[in-house]
């Protein structure tokens, strides 16, 4: 949890092309500006995509900020804990699994979202129940 009030995500990191740190001979500056890499040049995304993944992280971290600002350490301490012990699922592997527990404290109880309605079957499941479970026991 990083303490910050921030209700959207932050732009990608600042990125710098040869035109941008070009020096008095037209050369990239490396000690100025840190090595050059291609990748950044040829990059033509808007940082939307990186954005939108991020905004879930983003929002929850400024709802436990405000409430550690509010009610003291412990609120997010305890949210936190409660979290971590309702997301160990102890069901078999190969049934279909919703964790209502974890929606109700992630605050996506009266969100419908395609998992709700299909329930984890486009995925089409395991026949090997056995396996599934010694799997997931590390057996």
């Amino acid at each position: 949890m990083d303490p910050s009030y921030r209700i959207v995500p932050s732009g990608a990191a600042k990125t710098a092309s040869v035109q941008e740190t070009a020096g008095s001979l037209g050369l990239h500056d490396t000690l100025q500006y840190g090595p050059r890499t291609i990748a950044t040049e040829v990059k033509t995304e808007s940082g939307l995509k990186e954005r939108l993944e991020s905004w879930d992280e983003t929002q929850d971290n400024l709802k436990l900020t405000m409430q550690r600002n509010v009610y003291g350490m412990h609120a997010p301490m305890r949210l936190l804990m409660e979290r971590k012990i309702v997301s160990a699922n102890p069901h078999m592997p190969a049934l279909p699994q919703s964790n209502l527990h974890l929606d109700i404290l992630m605050g996506r109880d009266e969100t419908i979202e395609p998992g709700d309605i299909f329930g984890g079957l486009e995925n089409g499941g395991s026949l090997n129940i056995h396996r599934d479970m010694e799997k997931k026991r590390n057996i």
